[in-house]
């Protein structure tokens, strides 16, 4: 941590900070603090010195200003779904809550296009576009209860991201309050935009590291009328993963296609006491896919054309889900995995990407490293796009951060990701837990030109400090 920065907070500055925001929306009670100290990220815990809960760009600005003079670290935070501690008050100071800044504020229609506050949630705007035909295609898992301003920082995406793109496809323009106390809006609110460099996609994904974002401009889509899901057991993973890159080369592009392995399977089938997927001793992997679109016949001849393509990979026998019940509860199964996973010792996740033709590859090198590194893996995630998630457990090791125990068999996972010409994190970003292992991807100019952006929008080093990478 840079010198300067401040650990703790004075009684002068909450009475500042209850005079910004109302004394209500001020929390200092250890029980609050506590609910605020953790994400979905492992087992990590790190207490704020007190919690704010702006309703305004005016109230954080003001709250900026005085954090930068006073040199208090903030850390921004949305519905605290994350899963690489980027929401973690690792040194105190002003946790800032977005969750009062939840107006979706219009829906131009005649534009396609919606303006939104960072803190409301995800499944609630994409509902709300729909009742008016619309369609905004990010669904990452946790969509019904996280954050827009959570899904920018991090750059969602979601098993629809193979067709339609993640987050970054769909933001046209940010209100932003900078650590300084600025606000600015980052380009305009516009299709196409070459007018200097690009301040609106440089602060997505930026992890809340270079500013606190308080209002959204989305781009959105005609909804499409039809969807088909199909699910499709395989006996054998690297197979699985073949088929996915076979499906692309044959000329189709389904809205989705997640691969879930079979002991992943079992765990969340029990979890939720669903038998809707069939669990055989001779599976070992389902892909789920799913197409959509405008025209019903079309989208039924695409289906029997992939799934007559995939019977060259050894599959089982195809599901093809009758009705709207049976793909929520495929989805619900889908999506509620990592939850699953984690209860049952999975603890540890990470979110690799690689080119889909790798993907064989990248399972094969996961369980040789399990029996090197004497962990376990189960394997799942949006294969569609190449992005796998890998969770492990390993005997004495709920976490990763800083464990001498866990650190070797990551950076060789991260290192065999690399070679295979992919990267370390594909859409939970690096946050705390994975920023030791930047070194593999980057190199020191990279890293160079990151801290210098990062010094120019906060020279004091107070937004979000410690996140992706370590000031110097």
């Amino acid at each position: 941590m840079e010198t300067g920065i401040v650990r703790g907070i004075r009684a002068e500055h909450i009475e500042l900070l209850y005079d910004i925001s109302g004394k209500d929306n001020v929390l200092i009670d250890e029980e609050a603090l506590n609910h605020y100290a953790h994400d979905e990220t492992e087992n990590l815990h790190f207490l704020p010195d007190v919690v704010v809960k702006p309703a305004s760009a005016a109230e954080v600005s003001r709250i900026m200003v005085l954090c930068n003079a006073a040199g208090i670290p903030v850390t921004p935070r949305g519905a605290g779904t994350g899963l690489s501690g980027g929401a973690l008050p690792q040194f105190g100071g002003v946790l800032l809550s977005s969750e009062r800044l939840n107006r979706i504020i219009s829906i131009d229609e005649r534009n396609l296009q919606v303006t939104v506050e960072p803190g409301v949630i995800t499944e609630v705007l994409q509902n709300a576009v729909k009742e008016k035909g619309l369609f905004y295609p990010p669904d990452p898992s946790s969509r019904g209860s996280c954050f827009i301003g959570g899904n920018i920082a991090e750059n969602s995406g979601g098993p629809k991201a193979v067709k339609y793109g993640v987050v970054k496809d769909y933001v046209l323009n940010l209100e932003v309050v900078l650590p300084t106390g600025e606000i600015i809006w980052t380009g305009a609110s516009v299709l196409k935009n070459s007018t200097g460099y690009n301040l609106t996609q440089l602060v997505v994904g930026s992890e809340g590291t270079l500013g606190f974002v308080t209002r959204i401009v989305l781009k959105l889509l005609p909804h499409p009328k039809h969807d088909l899901l199909m699910l499709v057991p395989f006996r054998d993973l690297e197979k699985a993963g073949a088929a996915v890159s076979a499906i692309f080369r044959a000329g189709f592009t389904p809205s989705a296609l997640e691969l879930v392995e079979i002991d992943a399977l079992r765990i969340v089938s029990k979890m939720v006491d669903s038998s809707v997927v069939p669990v055989t001793e001779d599976t070992a992997a389902h892909l789920i896919i799913e197409v959509d679109g405008n025209h019903i016949d079309s989208l039924m001849a695409e289906m029997e054309a992939i799934a007559e393509l995939l019977t060259a990979f050894d599959c089982g026998e195809v599901f093809f889900a009758d009705d709207a019940q049976q793909k929520a509860e495929l989805w619900k199964l889908r999506r509620r995995v990592a939850e699953a996973v984690k209860l049952a010792g999975y603890t540890i996740e990470e979110d690799t990407v690689v080119p889909r033709a790798e993907l064989p590859a990248l399972i094969r090198g996961v369980k040789a490293l399990g029996l090197q590194y004497d962990f376990n893996a189960v394997c799942y995630g949006h294969a569609g796009d190449g992005n796998l998630h890998i969770r492990i457990k390993k005997e004495g090791s709920i976490y990763s951060l800083n464990n001498e125990a866990v650190i070797p068999a990551l950076r060789a996972l991260f290192e065999l990701v690399k070679s295979l010409g992919g990267t370390i994190s594909g859409e939970h970003g690096i946050g705390l837990v994975q920023k030791a292992y930047m070194d593999i991807v980057f190199d020191d100019m990279q890293l160079q030109l990151m801290r210098g952006i990062k010094k120019l929008f906060d020279p004091n080093n107070i937004l979000n400090a410690g996140k992706i990478f370590d000031p110097v």
